[in-house]
């Protein structure tokens, strides 16, 4: 992406290059992409980030995108943009599939959103490349490869291994199907918005629920809430909540207390345990 951005939009776009601190060869790396700035005359940034505990890439994604963020507010940037190709769109899918992730999830990586709490957008304008296509771009040129895309410790290496292999899959096609999800996405966002204050009221610290004909929607405005009650939900977080509430049963899901009262769904942060 840098050398198409390079060629297309020279003088108008600066490099950062994140060091997630989780391999020290990385260092090479990073100073690689440095060179291959300064001999085109683009600013370029190394931005350092600690990776929290738990699903290392989903974490390292995250500071990842919180770095990017900051760096391009202070820079006065309009927008990042990503290199997201088309083969990674068809992985995603294939992943959240295989996890029973719902609309939002299957949606895959979006052409365009925004970093939350900045109204900074992220862009990515190869979605419609082919990995190969791009590895012809760069072809003759110093890379870094990072080894982790070799791991076979996380799905998305196992399943692009398998994907390797089956020629009847054809991933322009399944990165379509996400494209056409996105679309249905952003329907039943608009949806939701409709639906939010005809079946939503605020009581306090809580807010009540009362649960709509369509299960789906459900699912939309329990995962709305959840968000808003400071919550960070996956897809099966809310499935569970929703299945219980729809039994007469609460519980605690994802930080949020939950409870059934007079047909209405009562959701409230969990109160803070004590210590001592």
């Amino acid at each position: 992406m840098l050398l198409l951005a390079h060629e297309a939009i020279p003088g108008t776009f600066e490099v950062a290059t994140v060091n997630h601190g989780l391999r020290p060869e990385a260092a090479d790396e990073f100073a690689l992409v440095a060179a291959v700035c300064a001999a085109r005359g683009v600013p370029c940034a190394v931005l350092g980030i600690e990776v929290g505990e738990g699903n290392v890439q989903a974490m390292a994604r995250q500071a990842r995108y919180a770095a990017l963020g900051e760096w391009a507010l202070s820079r006065g940037l309009c927008a990042i943009a990503t290199a997201h190709h088309t083969d990674d769109q068809a992985e995603t899918l294939l992943m959240r599939l295989n996890r029973g992730s719902g609309v939002a999830g299957l949606a895959g990586v979006r052409e365009e959103n925004v970093i939350a709490g900045t109204g900074l957008r992220i862009i990515r304008p190869l979605l419609g490349f082919r990995r190969a296509e791009l590895e012809a771009v760069v072809a003759g040129e110093d890379v870094a490869r990072d080894p982790s895309n070799l791991d076979p410790r996380f799905d998305r290496v196992r399943l692009r291994a398998q994907l390797a292999g089956c020629d009847w899959l054809n991933p322009p096609a399944i990165a379509q199907s996400a494209s056409i999800l996105a679309e249905a996405y952003e329907a039943l966002q608009a949806y939701a918005d409709q639906l939010w204050p005809l079946a939503v009221r605020q009581d306090g610290a809580a807010y009540v629920l009362t649960p709509v004909e369509s299960r789906e929607m459900n699912r939309w405005l329990l995962a709305r809430i959840m968000e808003k009650l400071g919550g960070r939900p996956r897809g099966g977080d809310v499935a569970r909540l929703l299945l219980r509430l729809e039994g007469g049963e609460g519980g605690n899901v994802a930080g949020v207390l939950a409870r059934v009262s007079n047909g209405e769904w009562v959701l409230a942060p969990e109160p803070p345990r004590r210590t001592g």
